[in-house]
């Protein structure tokens, strides 16, 4: 199913001799996905998640490309459960270069490696698997979204800061859960911390009457401790952990104080003018998936803006150029890793009502940019594509 979002959002207003005019049709391309059952649906996922970012970035990029004579265009392209996803790639790489993948690792994955793809600018606003961007790495496919390693070390940074030593974790089932108990695991040992036990969550009942008879007694087993994690990116269980732990301690991971691209809380930097645009265009609040594609846009408009050129190597070359910067209302300026097409970011910390810190913390120093304290660094980075 396909439907077109504004076929042209502004006129030229400078004078036509002053720039030539330039046409960037942008495609959000989106893979519907089964949503596995979990314990609450108290939140429930916004059908525009993702694409409403990607929205409000192409309304930022017309303000200026009015002036310039750059006509931005957003198709979005939702394909359904048992649709063929390679063959609508195929058919929006015929009219566009550039394309915002709301889609699995896996999926993501077989659209940069379609022969039409080859020349053309991919973004991945919505899959965190730090394995894209290491062994399995696309030289055509830039990371908007920040990766699981990025918001584990972010974590990490914040444990070694409140100096709490002794971890323990609970992780839940699902390929997500297993993925990020993963790089909690990796970044706890980068810092010099060891994650001393972990349970799997193995309850399937309603933990909205059990979890204060159920969650003592499965905690008492983990023993004294500073902290727990929570591997549950599902938002399944982890809601009920808290303040019925054996142990009267705080919690951190997917549930407590979380390590996120973005957060309602986040009101510092100029971030408050994005959120209240977000909430006037969409009636609800920015999400992190949202933010992943509204960056994505903003990049390709920022390099457009630049270059004065809607070409995709050229711009290609820029973006990964240290000439290259996005502000991204995150106190830092935004830009991508030359080795693996990650965008560097600040990730905020936050609890549901407050931003608690936002990594990197004060003292994790880098020799490039302390913004490469968080997730893969250059020489340990396993992704070849982009040398």
């Amino acid at each position: 199913m396909r439907r077109i979002f504004g076929a042209l959002l502004a006129a030229v207003i400078a004078p036509a001799t002053a720039y030539a005019q330039i046409d960037i049709p942008v495609i959000y391309l989106k893979q519907e996905q089964e949503q596995p059952p979990v314990l609450s649906n108290l939140d429930p996922i916004p059908e525009d998640r993702g694409l409403a970012g990607a929205q409000l970035g192409l309304s930022d990029n017309a303000t200026t490309g009015g002036f310039m004579g750059h006509n931005y265009t957003l198709e979005i392209i939702d394909v359904p459960l048992d649709g063929d996803l390679q063959a609508a790639a195929q058919d929006a790489l015929t009219r566009s270069p550039y394309i915002i993948l709301d889609a699995p690792a896996a999926s993501q994955l077989s659209v940069a490696d379609l022969p039409e793809a080859q020349n053309a600018i991919l973004f991945n606003g919505s899959a965190y698997d730090s394995d894209l961007r290491g062994d399995n790495c696309r030289a055509n496919l830039l990371h908007t979204l920040p990766s699981n390693a990025m918001r584990a070390d972010a974590l990490m940074q914040f444990v070694l800061f409140k100096r709490w030593d002794d971890l323990v974790m609970v992780k839940g089932a699902h390929a997500d859960d297993v993925t990020f108990a993963d790089s909690l695991n990796a970044s706890a040992t980068k810092f010099g911390l060891k994650i001393d036990k972990t349970k799997d969550w193995i309850f399937d009942a309603d933990m909205r009457r059990n979890a204060a008879q159920e969650v003592p007694l499965f905690t008492q087993e983990l023993g004294d401790y500073d902290l727990l994690l929570l591997a549950d990116e599902l938002h399944d269980f982890g809601r009920y952990i808290a303040y019925n732990t054996w142990e009267p301690r705080p919690v951190a991971g997917s549930e407590g104080l979380v390590p996120v691209a973005w957060a309602p809380v986040v009101e510092q930097w100029g971030a408050a003018q994005l959120q209240s645009r977000f909430v006037d265009q969409s009636a609800r609040d920015m999400t992190p998936r949202d933010y992943g594609a509204w960056a994505a846009m903003r990049a390709i408009g920022e390099a457009v803006t630049r270059t004065n050129s809607a070409d995709p190597a050229t711009l290609r070359d820029f973006i990964l150029s240290d000439q290259f910067e996005l502000a991204g209302f995150k106190g830092r300026p935004l830009s991508f890793r030359t080795w693996n097409g990650q965008l560097r970011q600040p990730i905020p910390l936050v609890t549901e009502r407050a931003l608690v810190a936002q990594a990197p913390l004060p003292g994790y120093l880098h020799q490039r940019t302390e913004l490469d304290t968080l997730g893969i660094d250059e020489p340990e980075s396993t992704c070849e594509a982009f040398k």
